[in-house]
């Protein structure tokens, strides 16, 4: 799905809002959710999961072509995390 896709999908279910105002609610949506794992590091949005910034350490990795060890260096990086309710949504129910 594509982001136009996605903005007239969310126009018409959020009451038939203009497409222009459901594309800056979803801009705003995502600034916001930038902004707080930024600053705060984790964000939980119930029943969609969790984001996270995670920190990875320096590393020795190696080139697939040449095969010669190149350092990756430390870096941040966005996790996410499903909850277990959109795992069911999308999945149906886990059998145990």
């Amino acid at each position: 799905m594509t982001k136009s896709e996605m903005v007239k999908k969310l126009a018409e279910s959020w009451g038939g809002i203009s497409s222009r105002q459901a594309d800056e609610n979803l801009n705003a949506l995502i600034d916001f959710i930038g902004k707080t794992v930024k600053k705060e590091k984790v964000l939980k949005i119930p029943n969609l999961g969790t984001f996270r910034l995670r920190q990875t350490k320096a590393r020795t990795g190696r080139n697939p072509q040449t095969g010669e060890p190149i350092k990756i260096p430390a870096r941040k990086k966005v996790a996410f995390t499903a909850s277990k309710a959109l795992k069911e949504a999308i999945l149906g129910p886990t059998k145990k």
